[in-house]
């Protein structure tokens, strides 16, 4: 009985384990998304915004980045994809010159796999 209540667990675990959203980016995206993460805290982007997976206080400067792949517009403007993503996080003033979001000299590999992070979440 107890082989088979934890087989059945494990079953369970795993099929529960296959839930929700993957982690991986939509189809088209590039980047590695684990390196992504990693590059946002590097980045201290969790100083200003809520960040899902990336630890940080519950700060309201910028926008939360939970469910950016669901939004039509990245900075109210640019259509949300993950070209724009990429081009607002190297130089948001070249897009909107008067946001608050510093230009942090994020490099074209970091930004592209912070935007893959962000659109698998």
């Amino acid at each position: 009985m107890r082989a088979a209540t934890a087989a059945l667990t494990g079953v369970v675990l795993a099929l529960l384990a296959g839930c929700g959203n993957s982690g991986r980016p939509p189809a088209g995206v590039l980047g590695d998304p684990e390196r992504g993460k990693l590059a946002l805290s590097q980045y201290a982007c969790q100083a200003c915004h809520i960040i899902p997976g990336v630890t940080g206080s519950k700060i309201y400067v910028g926008r939360p980045l939970d469910d950016l792949a669901k939004r039509r517009f990245i900075a109210g403007s640019l259509p949300n994809d993950q070209a724009n993503l990429v081009r607002w996080i190297r130089d948001p003033q070249a897009i909107d010159p008067h946001t608050a979001m510093p230009n942090m000299g994020v490099s074209e590999r970091d930004a592209r796999d912070m935007s893959a992070y962000l659109l698998s979440r």
